[in-house]
């Protein structure tokens, strides 16, 4: 697998392969006419509010590397679909920051790699848990009430019908 990073004002080469522009902004000074891009994938840019928060400070890295690889949770199937990509020929990242280690591309690029290795994003996996129905990690799905045996009162099991008054012990 060959992943590789690159700031889209770097010129295009014939080794990029697929060049997917991975910022949710437009880069500035770059015509959409000229761009060279197979696709602009802004789906897979951290949210504005990561960004802004971010402000591309490096000591605020490892804390945006954690929440943009929640972030990117949301997208699995666009990763794995890069991944693929990335598995049958180079792809190159596109990104306009100018810090080249800590950027989005740069986690983006390890998440893609890992994939490839088989270890896949690190997340807990829920596990169903034996003997219970539904097989859900968080418990049994709720049940249905279940009508009474035919020796029970039929006001026990259902509401009287609309309109009229409920049934008492006495004959009227």
């Amino acid at each position: 697998m060959s992943v590789r990073v690159k700031r889209v004002y770097d010129p295009p080469s014939e080794d990029d392969g697929a060049r997917y522009l991975v910022d949710r902004l437009w880069p500035r000074g770059i015509g959409r006419n000229e761009s060279r891009f197979t696709e602009w994938l802004k789906e897979l840019a951290p949210s504005s509010e990561l960004r802004a928060w971010f402000g591309h400070e490096p000591q605020r890295f490892e804390e945006f590397r954690r929440r943009y690889l929640q972030e990117l949770r949301a997208h699995d199937a666009l990763v794995e679909r890069l991944a693929g990509e990335a598995a049958r020929g180079p792809v190159t990242l596109v990104f306009a920051a100018r810090d080249l280690e800590h950027n989005n591309a740069a986690v983006l690029r390890e998440l893609l790699e890992r994939k490839s290795a088989g270890a896949g994003p690190r997340r807990a996996r829920r596990r169903s848990r034996p003997g219970v129905r539904g097989g859900s990690a968080r418990g049994p799905r709720p049940r249905t009430v279940r009508r009474a045996s035919r020796g029970a009162a039929p006001s026990a099991v259902r509401p009287p019908p609309r309109g009229r008054a409920p049934r008492t012990g006495s004959p009227g």
